[in-house]
C-alpha cells in the first residue's frame, strides 16, 4: 500500500457508493471508470483488494482531510477506526473528551441521538467498507481474465467484510444488507436482523475456517487477514451471542480458540527502550509482534497521511507538556481516562500506563474541569518510538500499526467462557498468563468483576470496553458508575435502549425498508 491513485468507481455497491484508493505500481487513468476499462490484469485486482485494506488506513484519497469517501465530517474524523474509538471509547468509563466537535459531547454523556454526526459517520464507514468488499468479490467472480490468486483474494475481501460486520452487529444491529449477489439498483437494501446477522456472519466464518482459500493461523504477510482473524471474528460473534441473539454460545467461543494454533503472548522484550515487552506491542515497531498480533492496520508515517488509526489516539491523548513520551509532534490534547477507569490499575502494572506529572489533578469534579485536558490522567499506551527507543513517523503520522486483534483477548475471553460455565477453557490459567505478564499476581478464582477489569487494563484504548460493558450489563445500568456517567458528575444509570445506537436519522429518511432500533424517536 505504497502509491496511491484516484479512481472513480460507478455503482461500487447496493449499500454505497464511493471512491476508493487502490494502490498499483502504474497508475490507471482515472477516466477509465467502469469496471471492464479499469480491471483489466491480475495487478489491477489485487490493486483493488489493496484500496479495501486502505479504506481502514485512511478516510479518503487526496491526504488526511481531502475528499474524504464518507461526507459530513472532515476527513481526520471520518476515518473508520477513529470513528469506531468515538463511540466505543467516548461513551465508557475509558475515555473522556474535551472536545466540542459535534456529536462528541453527546457520546459520554450518553445523550446521542439518531442524529449524531459521530455515530452516522462510523454507520457509513462500516457500510463503505461492505460494500468494496462486495464489489471486488462480485468483479473477481465474473473475471475473464487469469487470476492466479483468485480464491485466496476473494476469500479475503470475505474476511474484512466480516470484521466489518462484526462492528455493525456490535453496535447497529440491525443493518441494510447486500452481498455479492445483491441487484444493484436505485432500490435502498432491506434490512436484516441481529439474529438472522448473526448467522450469516457465523456462515461466514466458518466458511472461510473450513476452507483452504485463506492463508491459515499466523502464516500469512503480516497486515494481511488470515485464519487466525477470522478465528477471532468468529469468537467475538460467540462471545457476545447472548447479546446479539439471547443464546448463549460460551462453549462455541473456547472451541474456536483451543483451535487457534502459532500464537503466544508477547513476553520476551526485542530492545531495549521501554520498561515491559507489553508496551512494545503499542511502539512504533509493533509489527516485529507478530508472537501476539493476530492483525493489525498498518500504519507508516511517509507514506500513510490519515489523521485516523493510531495517528489519532497518540496525538489525542498528548499535551504538549510530555510529546517527547511518546514520540509525537502533534498533540491535540483530548483523550483521558475516568478516574473509576484509572483506579483499576495498580502499581507495578505494566499496563498503567498515564501520564499524570503535568496534570493538574486526576479528578474531574464540574463540567468545566471535564472539558480541560489538565484534568484527569493521560494515556501514554501508544508511542511513536520504536523498541530501541527511535522516533518513527513522518511530520503528523506515526508508524505505530494499530492492533486489531491480539492473543490477549483470546487468552481473556478463554477465563470469561469459563466463569460461565464452559469446559476445556482452563480460563483461569489464562487469565493469570495474561496478568503474569504485566506484573502482577495470579488471582485464585474468576469472578464477574475479576474478568471485566482485567479486559479493562489489558485492552484500553483499544475500542473494546463498550462491548465489554454491554456483555457484563454495566454499559448502562446504575450497578457501575463512572464520573460523567448519563451526565451527572457522580455517574447515573441511562435508558437501556442505548446499549445498542440508533440507525442514522438520515437514512431512515433515505430508505423506507429500514426501522429505527427501539427506544429511539423515529
Amino acid at each position: 500500500m505504497k502509491k496511491y491513485i484516484i479512481i472513480s468507481f460507478l455503482a461500487l455497491a447496493a449499500l454505497t457508493s464511493c471512491v476508493g484508493d487502490l494502490t498499483i505500481d502504474t497508475p490507471l487513468d482515472p477516466n477509465l471508470a467502469t469496471a471492464d476499462k479499469m480491471l483489466q490484469t491480475a495487478d489491477d485486482y489485487e490493486a483493488l483488494l489493496a484500496s479495501i485494506y486502505v479504506g481502514f488506513a485512511t478516510s479518503g484519497y487526496e491526504g488526511p482531510n481531502g475528499s474524504p469517501s464518507i461526507s459530513g465530517l472532515d476527513g481526520g474524523q471520518s476515518q473508520y477506526y477513529r470513528g469506531r474509538y468515538h463511540i466505543n471509547g467516548y461513551s465508557t468509563d475509558e475515555a473522556v473528551c474535551n472536545w466540542n466537535d459535534p456529536g462528541i459531547p453527546d457520546m459520554h454523556a450518553m445523550s446521542w441521538t439518531p442524529s449524531n454526526m459521530i455515530i452516522g459517520s462510523f454507520y457509513y464507514r462500516v457500510l463503505h467498507q461492505i460494500g468494496l468488499c462486495n464489489e471486488f468479490i462480485r468483479q473477481a467472480n465474473a473475471a475473464k481474465i487469469d487470476l492466479p490468486k483468485k480464491a485466496n483474494w476473494i476469500a479475503q475481501a470475505r474476511a474484512l467484510r466480516a470484521l466489518c460486520w462484526l462492528d455493525g452487529i456490535d453496535n447497529f444491529g440491525n443493518l441494510p444488507f447486500a452481498d455479492e449477489n445483491s441487484v444493484i439498483g436505485s432500490e435502498g437494501p432491506s434490512q436484516i436482523g441481529r439474529t438472522e446477522l448473526f448467522a450469516y456472519i457465523e456462515s461466514e466464518c466458518q466458511d472461510l475456517l473450513a476452507g483452504n482459500d485463506l492463508d491459515g493461523y499466523a502464516s500469512s504477510v503480516y497486515g494481511q487477514i488470515n485464519k487466525g482473524a477470522v478465528a477471532m471474528i468468529l469468537a467475538k460473534l460467540y462471545l457476545n451471542a447472548k447479546v446479539y441473539t439471547g443464546v448463549q454460545r460460551w462453549q462455541d467461543c473456547v472451541n474456536v480458540i483451543n483451535a487457534m494454533t502459532g500464537y503466544s503472548l508477547h513476553t520476551e522484550k526485542m530492545g531495549t527502550h521501554y520498561d515491559s515487552a507489553f508496551q512494545e506491542l503499542f511502539a512504533a515497531d509493533n509489527h516485529l509482534c507478530t508472537d501476539e498480533i493476530i492483525f493489525a492496520i498498518q500504519q507508516n508515517g511517509d507514506q500513510t497521511a490519515s489523521h485516523g488509526v493510531t495517528t489519532y489516539i497518540i496525538s489525542a491523548c498528548t499535551h504538549a507538556d510530555f510529546l517527547d513520551l511518546v514520540g509525537c509532534q502533534s498533540a491535540w490534547a483530548g483523550i483521558r481516562a475516568t478516574p473509576a477507569f484509572y483506579n483499576k490499575f495498580e502499581d507495578g502494572d505494566a499496563r498503567k500506563l498515564f501520564h499524570t506529572a503535568t496534570q493538574e489533578s486526576l479528578d474531574m469534579p464540574s463540567a468545566l474541569e471535564l472539558m480541560n485536558f489538565k484534568y484527569g490522567p493521560a494515556y501514554i499506551k501508544f508511542s511513536n518510538i520504536t523498541s530501541e527507543g527511535v522516533v518513527g513517523g513522518s511530520g503528523n503520522f506515526v508508524d505505530t500499526d494499530f492492533p486489531v486483534f491480539r492473543y490477549a483477548d483470546a487468552l481473556l475471553m478463554l477465563a470469561e467462557c469459563e466463569l460461565n460455565g464452559a469446559s476445556g477453557a482452563n480460563g483461569l490459567a489464562a487469565l493469570n498468563e495474561v496478568r503474569a505478564r504485566a506484573g502482577m499476581p495470579a488471582v485464585s478464582a474468576l469472578t464477574a468483576d475479576v474478568v471485566l477489569d482485567e479486559r479493562a487494563r489489558e485492552f484500553a484504548l483499544e475500542g473494546w470496553r463498550r462491548s465489554d460493558l454491554v456483555r457484563f450489563d454495566r454499559f448502562t445500568t446504575d450497578s457501575y458508575l463512572w464520573e460523567w456517567k448519563g451526565n451527572a458528575a457522580a455517574g447515573q444509570g441511562v435508558a437501556s435502549h442505548l446499549n445498542l445506537f440508533p440507525i442514522p436519522q438520515g437514512d431512515l429518511n433515505a430508505n423506507p425498508k429500514l426501522s429505527q432500533n427501539p427506544g429511539y424517536a423515529k
